[in-house]
């Protein structure tokens, strides 16, 4: 079971939820379900199936933040429809992943307007713009809240527009599809964004071939691949403190200020991009934070989609994390239930998830006449400690 110092972090906050009329603390909101520190919604329809969304909370402010967009993708009414998603997972603190969820669609849908038209230059545009953005709401605030500038945020987006799928992606969050093998009656799973943590040489080799006169630029610290000895991604948007050397000095924290000022930025919000077809075989998508990917392997999510019914499908792979994330400390999922947040992100990190079914028949349709779709990942969860 779990060790004896673990313990005396643990028991203080090893306390039960409050319990609703059937045992679990759980309220509706219009657009999905809380339990405790788990938010879903099981089921919903977009413009081209199906889909399911969950998250959970492991930090004492809620870091990852996610969205569903489905309907009109440009300000044009005679622009394209589709289906938008979006992860966006924090770190150093919510706002830049809260400030990505407020901005990126609403400048995705200008630049498509003005491209009048979906495409890679449009999304890229998204992302820089969102970024400049938040840069200056850093530099606004830098004298009354100048650690914002050392908060930073993963950004994964995925889009289905006109039968094709484009996937972006800014640090480790992952995006992998599940595709039919008729002849094996299996589904395999094939990984669709390309990540940024400095744990994979490639990324490593990439820092050192921007930075060649920094030896420094990616070190091992505590068996741990590190940017500048700090952070493992390479690509976010915000962590203003590693892309203007205007941010590296007081009243920052010491501990995130650079020896030596930096010519250039050391992160990038450059998107990595990838423009494909849908095929018939294309059966889901599941989008995630790595909170999910650190417990399961890709087959092994693509696997759970496939064998279990569709609805509540994102929360079952939300507990298989977490399953997983108590088997490695010897404990019981029930007791890891228990345990708060804050105290449980030594357990496990915010973890959200998304899985998009896809209807081939609604696929091939140009033109959609549901109802728009618009849904904030946890939208019903407390996110401060104040809750």
């Amino acid at each position: 079971m779990i060790s004896s110092g673990l313990m005396k972090i643990v028991y203080p906050c090893w306390k039960p939820s409050v319990e609703g009329d059937d045992g679990s603390r759980k309220s509706r909101d219009e657009s999905g379900r809380v339990d405790g520190l788990l938010w879903y919604k099981d089921l919903g329809h977009h413009v081209n199936g199906e889909f399911s969304m969950a998250v959970v909370q492991a930090n004492n402010l809620l870091e990852d933040q996610s969205q569903l967009e489905s309907g009109p993708l440009s300000l044009l009414d005679s622009g394209p429809q589709g289906t938008f998603v979006g992860i966006y997972d924090g770190h150093g603190g919510p706002e830049t992943s809260r400030f990505v969820n407020d901005h990126l669609f609403s400048n995705l849908k200008r630049f498509t307007s003005e491209h009048q038209g979906m495409s890679a230059d449009a999304i890229r545009k998204a992302y820089a713009a969102t970024e400049e953005e938040f840069l200056s709401l850093v530099r606004e605030q830098w004298f009354n809240k100048p650690q914002i500038a050392s908060v930073g945020t993963c950004c994964l987006v995925g889009i289905i527009c006109n039968g094709t799928l484009y996937i972006a992606n800014a640090g480790d969050s992952r995006v992998v599809l599940g595709r039919a093998e008729r002849a094996l009656r299996e589904v395999s799973a094939i990984q669709l964004s390309e990540e940024h943590n400095a744990s994979l040489e490639s990324v490593r080799e990439e820092l050192r071939s921007r930075h060649p006169d920094d030896s420094q630029i990616v070190v091992l610290k505590h068996k741990v691949w590190r940017v500048k000895g700090i952070i493992q991604i390479s690509r976010s948007i915000g962590d203003a403190y590693l892309k203007k050397a205007e941010f590296n000095r007081e009243p920052l924290l010491a501990k995130f200020r650079l020896p030596e000022p930096f010519p250039k930025p050391i992160l990038s919000a450059e998107p990595s991009i990838l423009v494909q077809k849908l095929y018939p075989q294309d059966e889901f998508l599941i989008f995630a934070s790595d909170g999910l990917w650190e417990h399961l392997s890709n087959q092994e999510a693509v696997d759970i989609v496939h064998h279990y019914p569709r609805n509540g499908i994102a929360r079952r792979l939300v507990k298989a994390a977490l399953r997983e994330a108590a088997k490695k400390r010897e404990m019981r999922y029930s007791d890891l239930k228990k345990i708060d947040r804050g105290v449980r992100r030594h357990f496990h990190d915010d973890i959200t998830v998304i899985v998009l079914f896809l209807d081939r028949h609604l696929i091939s349709k140009s033109s959609w006449n549901g109802p728009t779709v618009s849904i904030r990942g946890a939208g019903g969860v407390p996110t401060d400690g104040n809750s």
